[in-house]
């Protein structure tokens, strides 16, 4: 989200200052509607100045994506697999976010680099949700010891922290849901191999409000008006609570 002056500005219109006048003389309208001194848009939503479109000069691109297994989340154009070469988008996007190699599910991929910023700020505890199965029956006991935090050690990568209490719920019989707040490397795996469990297979099926739904392995979809809405949202919530300010 950005005040409506520098996304007019922006766009190459004119300065903020003159901006201003705009939308006090009553030209500017957002989504149809009057704007006012000081409002706030985000990339989903249309301005108009008269009846001429203003439109930033980069276009913000946000998808919904489910990553196959196999498929590598980076940009190293020397790993055949990588996303960006898989999803193959028309416009230059990246994951805010990774999922590993072995594991499947929902990418948020996108050009806003604010949006991806405020994603991967782990003091900020945006939501997770996957749907785990492992090699051996889900019991009572594990599920309390998830809950409570797992101590995860790797040597290797400098690892060794206590995670942060979490929800889980079983599913079925190998199978269990867990929300995660905080991103550590491998996590979910490293968290049931220390409990003696190996995961077989692992799905993200939620980010924050945007759910992965019915998609399929490979598919992708532009977030809907209302998913953009509240992703900025909670975004922006989040952040001003990491800096102490105070909003209603």
């Amino acid at each position: 989200m950005m005040r409506l002056n520098k996304y007019i500005s922006d766009a190459g219109v004119c300065s903020r200052r003159e901006a201003d006048r705009l939308i006090e003389s009553g030209r500017v309208t957002v989504d149809g509607r009057k704007a006012v001194q000081g409002m706030k848009v985000g990339p989903e939503q249309e301005v108009r100045i008269g009846k001429k479109k203003i439109v930033c000069r980069e276009e913000k691109t946000v998808l919904a994506v489910y990553k196959p297994a196999g498929i590598v989340c980076t940009e190293d154009k020397r790993e055949k697999r990588n996303i960006i070469r898989f999803l193959n988008y028309p416009v230059r996007v990246t994951y805010a976010g990774r999922l590993d190699k072995d594991s499947e599910g929902l990418l948020i991929m996108t050009n806003d680099g604010d949006l991806i910023n405020g994603m991967m700020r782990a003091r900020y505890c945006h939501e997770k949700e996957y749907k785990v199965t492992v090699d051996r029956p889900v019991t009572d006991s594990f599920l309390e010891n998830m809950r409570k935090g797992v101590r995860i050690t790797d040597r290797e990568k400098h690892l060794d922290a206590i995670t942060r209490p979490c929800d889980v719920e079983k599913v079925g019989t190998y199978t269990f849901s867990i929300v995660l707040t905080q991103g550590l490397n491998r996590q979910i795996r490293r968290m049931c191999e220390a409990l003696g469990y190996k995961v077989t297979r692992l799905k993200r099926t939620r980010i924050m409000n945007v759910e992965l739904g019915a998609m399929k392995p490979g598919e992708r979809r532009e977030l809907t008006k209302q998913e953009l809405i509240e992703l900025y949202e909670r975004l922006e919530k989040g952040q001003n609570a990491g800096t102490g300010r105070i909003t209603e």
